[in-house]
């Protein structure tokens, strides 16, 4: 049988069923899919255009980073140890008032694709302005992409209001229609700058359109606090009341939750997108992690942008996942590692409503691919490589990734980028924003 690429590797981690790890087999790719994935032994029925021996390496799905602000990786450092809405209010919205535009959005999101390709991520679902600008990069760096139709009550560079926000956004959603890596979804920033009859209307047109709602939701307990002011109850609830609540929704964040919110998240099948490390750093609080999965919720895992982490390493925020998700449980067996890791991939994927696809390694799937490297000392010996891969490995283990089925990271380097010159573009943004630190 010919097919376009063979890879034997060490070990081959599908995700699914859980806990699987495949010693000694081989994954063949061809027409952009997975065609079979055998022992060793049994790859010789293979006449491969492209063969790989990676004996050290092992294949996981492409990680898929559920919660992004692309653009903002030009933002890295800007404005670093505040509290999220001295952060927001006082650097951040400024510098977005003066800079953002098409050429911003379109360099930023270029290097968080490339940061996010060099570190393992396949997919990835954004919230920004602009969105027609990172869905360009996304495509020149033939990543995978779910594109926020942002929606927000205040004007940017982009759209004067709420109607100019959801008629941009539908726009983008018809020209990508069909589009083998590009998709779209409403992206209403969070309950405190969305009005009540615009949510409404993102229901309305979500259901039309068959696409997901991306929310920030229960942030901080400011936030909540704010909300129970101004409107008489929590904002889970009066999100509840306008029917955004079921699984459409990857409501990102959730550290503030009772156990009541959890259960109705749960009845809804709502999807809760994790964000540790951003969390963290803005001390927002800690997302119960560990309640949610034994309510039986689905828990994606994100990185926030890069303005408030300061990366895009889904590597790392494995192991801080698992890490924080342990201390908040007072449990050493909470987040178990293949755990994690399906937060990272399937979990990512089904919140996306992208999980037929991709999210694990299956004959008929994308190939969505990342090989990480176990070899190195860092890494010796390997006792379990999935447990090696969330506790030990980094990012720059990441040595090769394919894209459906193309090879856009070969041996560390970006085969669609041209790193040099985002370089150039990141130090041209950086004297511009500087004045702004």
């Amino acid at each position: 049988m010919e097919v376009d690429t063979l890879i034997h590797a060490a070990w081959i981690v599908p995700v699914e069923p859980a806990g699987d790890v495949l010693e000694g087999h081989s994954l063949a790719i061809d027409g952009g899919r997975i065609a079979a994935i055998v022992p060793r032994a049994e790859a010789a029925r293979f006449r491969p255009r492209v063969e790989l021996d990676l004996p050290r390496h092992v294949l996981i799905p492409g990680l898929v980073n559920a919660h992004t602000h692309a653009a903002m990786s030009l933002m890295r450092g800007l404005a670093d140890d505040l509290p999220l809405m001295e952060w927001l209010e006082e650097h951040i919205w400024p510098a977005e008032r003066k800079w953002v535009g098409a050429e911003f959005v379109r360099d930023g999101s270029l290097l968080a694709c490339a940061e996010m390709l060099r570190s393992g991520t396949t997919c990835f679902n954004d919230m920004y302005f602009f969105p027609e600008e990172t869905a360009e990069a996304a495509e020149q760096a033939h990543v995978r992409a779910v594109l926020g139709m942002i929606v927000i009550d205040f004007p940017s560079a982009w759209a004067a209001g709420p109607d100019e926000y959801l008629h941009k956004g539908m726009a983008l959603h018809d020209r990508l229609k069909g589009h083998p890596l590009l998709s779209t979804a409403f992206a209403p920033h969070a309950p405190y700058t969305v009005a009540d009859e615009v949510l409404e209307k993102v229901v309305m047109f979500a259901e039309e359109l068959d696409v997901p709602v991306h929310m920030h939701v229960h942030e901080t307990a400011g936030e909540v606090e704010r909300a129970r002011r101004e409107h008489g109850r929590r904002p889970l609830a009066r999100l509840d009341a306008l029917g955004l609540l079921g699984p459409r929704l990857a409501a990102v964040h959730m550290t503030q939750l009772t156990d009541d919110e959890i259960a109705r998240c749960a009845e809804a099948a709502v999807n809760v997108i994790h964000c540790p490390e951003s969390n963290l750093k803005l001390a927002s609080g800690f997302c119960p992690v560990a309640r949610l999965l034994a309510a039986d919720v689905n828990v994606a895992l994100g990185t926030d942008g890069a303005a408030s982490n300061n990366d895009l390493d889904m590597v790392g925020e494995m192991r801080s996942a698992a890490l924080l998700g342990k201390a908040v449980a007072d449990d050493a067996a909470a987040l178990p590692a293949h755990r994690v890791l399906h937060m990272a991939t399937l979990g990512g994927a089904r919140a996306l409503g992208l999980d037929a696809d991709i999210g694990s390694l299956a004959p008929g799937k994308a190939a969505d691919i990342a090989a990480v490297d176990l070899g190195p000392l860092e890494t010796q010996p390997v006792y379990h490589p999935v447990s090696q891969l969330v506790y030990s490995a980094t990012r720059d283990h990441v040595t090769d990734v394919w894209v459906g089925g193309r090879h856009v990271l070969k041996e560390r380097r970006l085969t669609t980028v041209d790193e040099a010159h985002l370089a150039d573009r990141a130090r041209h943004w950086r004297m511009k924003l500087a004045e702004l630190a």
